[in-house]
């Protein structure tokens, strides 16, 4: 048994087997499904995928501690689920932070003066590649919009939400969104530990 408190911090472990073969099966408009061949231990996996350029989300919270939540209609669950604003890292030099960015003026006509990063998840490891960088944005101000919004865009809903009732619609399963999860739960602790330490500073 490993003794927590020398073991170096749990992490994810990074691994590369031999590719023997891959296969484009799909070429999509935002993303393509590929079939690989693994050399996996004494013999082959096959496993396809969907290879997915990764994204950027965002958590913006306001000077009120509301969050900012969007609906839109998602096809493969038929929901109009709450979502947080994301964009596809699928623009050729961009940084995850530079997307972020834009993707919070091109959904919500918003611009933020404080960026952190929060966390970055695998999504479906079993079932895609697609890794999503989370961010906590603060210090929100409007711009005028100049994103011209289509498809399930042309509808979307905005509604700024107290962070504590986003917390309490995750854990009570009501909001099933996995970013959205993730991103407030992870925000929620971020500024949980803030407050805490500025209280013991005092």
């Amino acid at each position: 048994m490993t003794d927590a408190t020398t073991a170096a911090p749990l992490a994810d472990e990074p691994v590369e087997f031999e590719v023997t073969d891959s296969d484009l099966v799909y070429r999509g408009r935002v993303w393509d499904v590929r079939s690989d061949t693994v050399a996996y231990g004494d013999g082959e996996i096959v496993r396809q995928y969907v290879d997915h350029p990764g994204a950027s989300a965002i958590v913006a919270i306001d000077e009120e501690g509301r969050v900012l939540l969007i609906q839109q209609y998602r096809h493969p669950i038929r929901h109009r689920d709450w979502e947080i604003p994301a964009g596809l890292l699928d623009i050729a030099g961009e940084s995850p932070l530079e997307t972020a960015q834009r993707e919070l003026t091109e959904e919500a006509d918003l611009t933020a003066s404080s960026w952190e990063s929060l966390v970055s998840i695998f999504t479906t490891p079993g079932g895609n590649d697609e890794v999503v960088h989370l961010f906590l944005a603060r210090g929100l101000s409007e711009v005028g919009s100049a994103h011209a919004r289509a498809e399930e865009e042309a509808d979307i809903r905005v509604e700024w939400v107290p962070l504590d009732d986003v917390v309490d619609g995750v854990l009570a399963g009501r909001l099933r969104n996995g970013i959205l999860a993730v991103g407030v739960l992870a925000a929620a602790e971020r500024l949980r530990r803030a407050e805490a330490a500025g209280g013991a500073r005092r």
